[in-house]
C-alpha cells in the first residue's frame, strides 16, 4: 500500500509539474500613424462689406490671415464731408476688428484707430472717447466702445478692379 501511494504521490508531483502553465504574453503591436499635415488657412480673400444711406456711403473691403492679420481698404463718402479712402491694417481680436485706417483727406495723410464690431455676417462701427498721441487718434478705452446698428456694414459683392 505504501508503495500505491509513493507511485500515486510521484505522478501526482510529475503531471503538477509538467502541467506548469507559461503565460507568455504577446508584445502589444503598436501602430504609429502618420504625423498630421500642419494646417495651412489661406486668407479667405476679400471680404466687402458697405453701409448706404441717405447718399452716404461706407465700404470696407479686407481679407484675414491665419494669424488673424487684418489688410484691406476703408473709405467714408459722407454727405457734406470731404470723401476720405485708404488704408486698414489691424487684427481681429474675437469679434472685433481694431484697426489703423490711414486716410488722405483735405490733402492731408491722417491715422485713426477704429472698431467694427462683426455680428451676423455684418460689421457695426464702433464709437467711442478719443486720444490724440503721435499723429494718430485712437480710442481711450477700447472696453467702452459703443456699437450703433444704424452703422451696420452688410456683406456686398467685391468690386472688381
Amino acid at each position: 500500500m505504501k508503495k500505491v501511494l509513493t507511485i500515486a504521490v510521484i505522478a501526482l508531483y510529475v503531471f503538477a509539474s509538467c502541467k506548469k502553465e507559461t503565460t507568455t504574453t504577446e508584445p502589444v503591436q503598436i501602430t504609429p500613424s502618420p504625423p498630421k499635415e500642419a494646417e495651412i488657412v489661406e486668407p479667405a480673400g476679400d471680404q466687402c462689406y458697405a453701409w448706404k444711406s441717405n447718399g452716404s456711403i461706407i465700404e470696407m473691403s479686407f481679407n484675414v490671415n491665419s494669424h488673424q492679420e487684418v489688410n484691406g481698404k476703408l473709405s467714408y463718402n459722407l454727405v457734406g464731408k470731404d470723401k476720405n479712402e485708404g488704408t486698414l491694417i489691424g487684427n481681429m481680436k474675437g469679434d472685433t476688428l481694431i484697426a489703423d485706417y490711414t486716410f488722405n483727406s483735405e490733402g492731408a495723410s491722417s491715422v485713426r484707430e477704429v472698431a467694427f464690431l462683426q455680428k451676423d455676417g455684418a460689421f457695426i462701427e464702433g464709437y467711442g472717447d478719443v486720444i490724440t498721441a503721435n499723429n494718430k487718434v485712437s480710442f481711450k478705452d477700447k472696453s467702452k466702445l459703443k456699437f450703433d446698428a444704424k452703422n451696420t456694414l452688410v456683406k456686398v459683392d467685391c468690386k472688381v478692379e
